[in-house]
């Protein structure tokens, strides 16, 4: 359980899944890995499938989420068991054992809002049947007991609730799990190479945040890359000591990003 490396890949389109997961299995040879994984992309396909609409809610200071309503919600539910079946298998194709923790195994649990406030045709209004959360608890035993049989643990963004299974953001769950089994490092993949002062000006780009510029940071962050930086600040937070926010589109992504390219992040 030493020195234990912490992975969200992103679910959007473009990310190349297999590329991941052979450098992941490279990694994992030497060190114990957890991967957390989004499911942007194959909701998307599941949702065209189905004739299901893909909303969004944004809140009065400009957040935005996917609104998961009771029935996105159980089509949420099976894309993140599809993609979690997908890393797992990958993973296996490399020579790598590797555990989904989905089902009962979700080891995140989380508490769901009962209204959420969110800007609906310009005016704000209330939502009340959104089944997404904030997570307020990580269950290691499920990650550690993976761990400690040589398997790379593969986390899906959802966490438990008292209302069944909550859509959660895949950066700050996986900020959460970080810091919950005491991750050495925490690696967020992005479409992009890191954070930007104003992107994309490559001459803005941003190799190091700490002290006196983690407040900054956000302010310099925009669209998803927001997420990106509160989720780096939270697993800092937490105890986790180094952070790094990576180019997911590059060979070998999480070695590059180890190695010094992207944005790190240090207290």
């Amino acid at each position: 359980m030493n020195n234990v490396l912490v992975v969200k890949v992103g679910g959007q389109r473009g990310v190349d899944l297999e590329r991941c997961a052979e450098d992941i299995a490279r990694i994992a040879r030497t060190r114990p890995v957890v991967v957390v994984h989004g499911v942007s992309a194959m909701m998307d396909t599941l949702c065209a499938e189905r004739g299901l609409p893909v909303r969004t809610l944004t809140s009065p200071s400009g957040h935005s989420s996917r609104y998961t309503d009771p029935a996105t919600r159980d089509v949420f539910v099976e894309a993140a068991e599809r993609v979690n079946a997908q890393l797992v298998s990958l993973l296996r194709q490399h020579g790598i054992a590797a555990h989904g923790l989905t089902g009962a195994n979700v080891p995140l649990w989380g508490d769901r809002k009962d209204t959420v406030r969110a800007v609906v045709d310009g005016r704000v209004r209330i939502v009340r049947d959104d089944y997404s959360g904030a997570i307020n608890r990580v269950d290691a035993t499920p990650i550690r007991r993976a761990l400690h049989a040589g398997e790379v643990a593969v986390v899906p963004p959802l966490a438990n609730s008292a209302d069944g299974f909550l859509n959660v953001d895949g950066d700050r769950a996986g900020a959460a799990l970080a810091g919950g089994i005491n991750a050495a490092e925490y690696l967020i993949l992005s479409g992009v190479r890191g954070l930007y002062r104003q992107f994309p000006d490559e001459t803005s780009f941003v190799p190091q945040v700490s002290g006196r510029d983690m407040d900054a940071a956000l302010g310099w962050a925009e669209g998803r890359m927001k997420r990106k930086v509160i989720g780096a600040q939270e697993a800092l937070r937490a105890g986790v000591p180094r952070v790094i926010i990576g180019d997911g589109r590059v060979h070998a992504p999480i070695s590059t990003a180890l190695d010094g390219a992207g944005t790190e992040f240090r207290l």
